[in-house]
């Protein structure tokens, strides 16, 4: 199996599992995120462990934020009118996704200059808008469809974007630690890290906006 196969059918099953818990919600999705914050800080401990106990604190506040994000957003969104059930939790889910396919396609296709080269080389500014342009798309058709806030037409945009500085930080992390992936428990993505890297910022942000009022 080809590597963009194995990729694509492993990203398919973590859609499925993530999607179907996010519908069922309660103590299933409480499971999931809990499991997903501590493999990440399990892999993050492993990356920094020789960088000081400034680093470990870091990562438990990089990995506790964003298990937090999602669990407000889930239970509290449908209480502020924002959808039903998994409404907006999905368009989180969405925006990061798509981001990640956008930019991972546009930049094969199209190539170009490089977005931050000395940090992660493959990384292209054509992927950026590729990714930018599909989330925008992507996840606005999903909001207009469930009726969500027009505000989050435009948040897209610059939670994409949040997205891609998700995956830069881990990647600059991952090269100051001399490692290229940073587990290898999800064939063709690597660690958990690696696949969530984008939903930490935007989780946070979605349930920063949710507390602000602004949604």
């Amino acid at each position: 199996m080809s590597e963009l196969a194995k990729r694509t059918v492993v990203g398919m099953i973590l859609i499925v599992v993530a999607l179907g818990l996010a519908f069922i919600g309660g103590w299933p999705f409480a499971l999931m995120v809990a499991l997903m914050a501590t493999g990440m800080y399990v892999e993050w401990t492993r990356i920094v462990r020789d960088w000081g106990i400034g680093w470990k604190i870091l990562g438990f506040i990089y990995c506790l934020l964003p298990a937090l994000a999602l669990l407000w957003i889930r239970e509290r969104a449908e209480y502020q009118g924002l959808g039903t059930g998994p409404d907006l939790l999905i368009w989180v889910f969405l925006v990061v996704w798509s981001t990640d396919i956008g930019a991972y396609f546009a930049g094969r296709a199209i190539g170009g200059p490089k977005l931050a080269p000395s940090i992660s080389p493959n990384k292209t500014i054509a992927g950026l808008v590729g990714g930018v342009i599909s989330a925008a798309a992507i996840s606005g058709l999903w909001a207009y469809s469930q009726g969500l806030p027009t505000i989050l037409y435009g948040m897209a945009v610059p939670f994409a974007i949040a997205a891609q500085g998700g995956d830069l930080f881990e990647s600059g992390l991952k090269r100051r630690a001399g490692v290229k992936d940073s587990g290898n428990w999800l064939p063709g993505h690597g660690g958990l890290l690696d696949r969530l890297d984008g939903l930490v910022p935007v989780s946070v942000l979605t349930a920063a906006l949710m507390l602000s009022g602004w949604l």
